[in-house]
């Protein structure tokens, strides 16, 4: 016989019903609120065993998710590490009537729940599958309850079977009485919704994921150079923040992530250069001091070319000037004359080709020199008027002192992130998202409040902030995709990263963090190339 709840009884099971039900609504894994649902219903029902299909993806079976049996000590499934292999439930024959015979299936067909006394008295239903197991392990599969999942839109999504229900008094396995098969299809209800939910918001941050990275692709699309900063800045942000979440001592010991403060980081990360879609390609593909669309140092070398003619003509001119008569001594002169000519605007356009390539710094002199070829050189331009040899363009240029950037084109290039911030904090963000403008738009801020764009100090940063900060100076120094350098070797780039710290530029706290745990090595290992991962000095630092 089914035993019967007492009053007091069922109402301490519709409690618990609640409870499941509120638990189930905030389990943001949907392994986890699996394996939730069905250990909520076994223990609502005093089930022994259970099973929790799901639909495929075609509709076409059911796939078997978690599968629990206490009295045989069996765990499949879920956070038990066992992979289940058994096959899918087609709900289908061969033929392409209904796989009836199977209750699990007849339930998701038909949306209607199967009550059984007893699986070797049923009729109608194949349990042959279920006596095999039973002759394999002892076990006297009896009662079954099964329930169909069904979603708000009143599709079935899964099926929740429930094996042998336990007398709680004498132990004995018994039917499942009604009030199991109401407080299952109550519970299965309201798995459903939650899992509908769950499944639903998964959707939505993988397409939100996406979207991101179609902007990072599109950043990627336009510079080669930028796209793996987009990659590589998120994820050591990551490090970093793991790092200091799992210290224990020091000033940054009480901080501690939740997995809502992971992905809010995460996001942040990844959207932290997304206003570089605003950025002219040739400022930031900027190879050499000249290049706009093309590098102009062609245009340059096609003057010194003219001069090198001009010189030519002008000596063959003067030796024709000589004849009829010879005069072997002024030809020979005024061709030495030529020739020292030629070697000296050789040896300009030479500097002004090494000097277009840009480096850490140019010396003064070597920017005056510039200036002196730019203004004192004159050649005669396409309408045959004498000019400066250099535009104004072009000496402000190759007089850039480090790297390959005018004043105006690194201010273009710092504009990205006032467009960040600006493109991020229009959207409607959830309350769980609701710092990503802040953690993703003060990573060129500085400690001192000597950054930008808002000229943040530290107090007024988030640590999140901070932490994108050194991911972004350390990547940016040791990326190997630059147009305009070599990949920095780590001894190098932790050096220049340790007087940051020094100078006010980067947070000295979570720096430390960086050395203590080796951040270093382990983002090398995985980005740089072998050649940049010499070994650093730690104490130096």
């Amino acid at each position: 016989m089914a035993h019967v709840d007492s009053s007091d009884s069922l109402f301490r099971r519709l409690e618990q019903l609640n409870e499941i039900g509120a638990s189930l609504s905030k389990e943001r894994d949907i392994g986890r609120l699996l394996e939730q649902i069905l250990l909520a219903a076994k223990t609502i029902t005093h089930a022994d065993g259970g099973t929790l299909y799901r639909t495929t993806e075609n509709g076409a079976a059911l796939r078997f998710e978690i599968i629990r049996t206490d009295s045989l000590k069996i765990a499949m499934g879920g956070s038990s590490g066992v992979p289940i292999n058994f096959p899918e439930v087609p709900l289908q024959s061969n033929d392409g009537s209904h796989n009836d015979s199977m209750v699990a299936a007849y339930a998701a067909i038909h949306d209607r729940t199967v009550n059984i006394s007893d699986a070797y008295a049923a009729e109608g239903f194949d349990f042959s599958g279920t006596r095999k197991f039973d002759a394999k392990t002892g076990y006297r599969s009896q009662s079954f309850l099964t329930v169909p999942m069904k979603n708000h839109e009143g599709e079935i999504i899964g099926v929740l079977q429930l094996i042998n229900a336990i007398d709680p008094e004498t132990a004995q396995v018994i039917p499942f009485s009604a009030a199991d098969q109401g407080l299952a299809e109550s519970l299965a209800s309201q798995a459903a919704i939650a899992l509908t939910n769950r499944l639903l918001i998964t959707q939505l941050e993988e397409l939100f994921e996406a979207f991101i990275n179609m902007i990072n692709l599109a950043i990627d699309e336009k510079s080669p150079y930028t796209g793996g900063h987009c990659q590589r800045v998120p994820d050591l942000t990551m490090m970093i923040a793991e790092a200091v979440n799992e210290t224990s001592e020091g000033p940054l010991a009480k901080f501690v992530m939740t997995e809502k403060d992971r992905y809010e980081l995460k996001i942040a990360g990844l959207l932290h250069d997304c206003g570089k879609v605003t950025t002219p390609v040739h400022v930031v593909d900027k190879a050499t001091k000249l290049q706009t669309i093309y590098d102009r140092i062609e245009l340059v070398d096609t003057r010194f070319e003219v001069l090198k003619r001009d010189a030519e003509i002008e000596a063959l001119r003067k030796q024709l000037a000589l004849r009829p008569r010879t005069d072997i001594e002024a030809d020979a002169h005024i061709w030495q004359d030529c020739m020292e000519q030629i070697r000296s605007i050789e040896d300009d356009r030479d500097f002004l080709r090494e000097a277009n390539i840009g480096g850490e710094a140019m010396t003064p002199a070597a920017q005056q020199r510039v200036r002196d070829i730019g203004e004192l050189r004159r050649w005669r331009n396409t309408q045959g008027v004498e000019s400066s040899f250099l535009t104004a363009n072009e000496l402000e240029n190759l007089t850039i002192r480090a790297g390959t950037l005018t004043q105006g084109e690194r201010d273009i290039i710092n504009h990205h992130i006032v467009a960040t911030i600006k493109m991020l904090e229009q959207l409607p963000w959830p309350t769980h998202l609701k710092n990503v403008p802040e953690y993703a738009g003060g990573h060129h801020e500085r400690m001192d409040g000597k950054g930008y764009p808002k000229g943040l100090t530290r107090d007024q940063m988030s640590l999140q902030a901070r932490m994108m900060g050194i991911a972004d100076i350390f990547e940016a120094l040791t990326a190997r995709d630059r147009p305009y350098k070599e990949g920095m070797k780590l001894s190098k780039a932790m050096s220049i990263m340790a007087n940051f710290k020094k100078n006010g530029h980067i947070d000295p706290d979570l720096f430390d963090v960086f050395v203590a745990k080796g951040l270093h090595q382990r983002y090398g290992e995985k980005y740089l190339n072998p050649a940049q991962l010499d070994e650093v000095d730690v104490g130096s630092l």
